[in-house]
């Protein structure tokens, strides 16, 4: 079917963050690829922060600084007082108050409403708020799992028809690489199960530790990401049991840390999508991660999942791992195969579906 070109708006001030965490790096990927293949449609990116001069190739930039509440206030007033792109993308939750024109919003998990306890009051209350808002005056959604769009429906009484999954891609670059120069640079022993992501209590960072010392005093155990909201006792836990903190890395560093892992261990509570499991399967390191949210989705038959409530099948599965080389290279082999599965290629043409059938109404 012939659609005739649009203009689209998209809200790009995601993507232009330092320190990019899941949602940002979505943003940043799923844009580049938009661009990339756009049938013809034209782009307007929006941007609080002025973007790096390589961050996009193509699409109309328009910087539009606010120091607070940039997406409500002056977001809202760029769509009321210039003309108008056809449909406008949130790939990252908040729509702004006034839209006066049809939208398309990501919604990437609601583990607030599971966990509310691991945000900090005010965020928990703005995230409870904009994902509702969202929810409901978008004109459609976009959930990056099958998790994220029940639980949409659950909590937000939202119609299964106005939600689709569309996965998102993962960063085809990432491979296996030599670990030996990352291993020098961090004092990193030849073993050790890693862990990335933001130390926050939602990763169940105190599990992961207890079930890491019940099965192993010959294999490090690694945490890589930044101190999140109620850090310290993690941090505190961490520093008793022996654990190595590297904070936050840069991306340079990160393929050859999951290179040298011997597991990757990924055992959180809630994720809308996960997106540490496919860097490590990318990476060739044997996963073990959990049987709840979205990673069921993500890991397929290519991990160990377990029960993150439960210490002892936890490090039940690692010290199984650990014990056993002929599984972790099944699993190693399994994972290459389930990467294959998500491409921001197609991810990105999903998109451009939605975002033409909510322009047309042809669904």
């Amino acid at each position: 079917m012939h659609i005739d070109p649009m203009h689209i708006g998209l809200d790009a001030s995601r993507a232009t963050m330092a320190h990019r965490t899941g949602t940002e790096s979505y943003a940043l990927h799923l844009t580049r690829a938009l661009l990339a293949n756009p049938r013809g449609h034209a782009f307007t990116l929006y941007f609080r922060d002025k973007p790096a001069p390589d961050l996009f190739s193509s699409g109309r930039q328009r910087l539009i600084p606010f120091r607070r509440l940039w997406t409500h206030v002056r977001l809202s007033w760029e769509l009321l007082t210039r003309p108008r792109p056809d449909v406008l993308f949130i790939p990252a939750h908040t729509l702004p108050i006034i839209h006066p024109l049809p939208s398309v919003v990501t919604l990437h998990d609601v583990g607030y409403r599971y966990f509310p306890d691991a945000h900090p009051f005010p965020q928990r209350w703005y995230l409870e708020w904009s994902t509702r808002f969202a929810a409901r005056a978008a004109t459609h959604l976009i959930a990056d799992s099958h998790a994220t769009a029940r639980d949409t429906q659950k909590f937000y009484g939202i119609p299964a028809n106005k939600i689709t999954v569309i996965y998102p891609g993962r960063d085809e670059s990432l491979q296996h690489v030599d670990p030996a120069p990352i291993r020098a640079k961090y004092q990193l022993p030849e073993k050790y199960i890693l862990h990335v992501g933001t130390l926050q209590p939602r990763k169940n960072l105190a599990r992961l530790m207890e079930a890491w010392q019940a099965v192993s005093d010959s294999v490090a155990l690694v945490l890589v990401g930044r101190a999140g909201w109620l850090s310290a006792p993690i941090v505190a836990q961490a520093q008793a049991c022996g654990a190595r903190l590297l904070d936050y890395v840069s991306d340079e560093d990160l393929p050859a840390l999951y290179s040298g892992a011997t597991v990757f261990a990924f055992p959180s509570l809630y994720e809308g999508f996960g997106f540490p499991v496919l860097e490590a399967m990318a990476c060739g390191v044997p996963v073990i991660c959990s049987n709840t949210s979205s990673l069921p989705e993500v890991a397929g038959e290519a991990a160990l999942t377990v029960n993150p409530l439960d210490t002892r099948t936890l490090a039940e599965a690692l010290q199984q791992l650990l014990a056993d080389s002929n599984l972790r290279a099944a699993l190693v082999a399994k994972g290459y195969a389930q990467i294959q599965k998500f491409s921001w290629a197609k991810a990105a043409q999903e998109t451009l579906d939605v975002l033409e059938k909510t322009v047309t109404g042809n669904w």
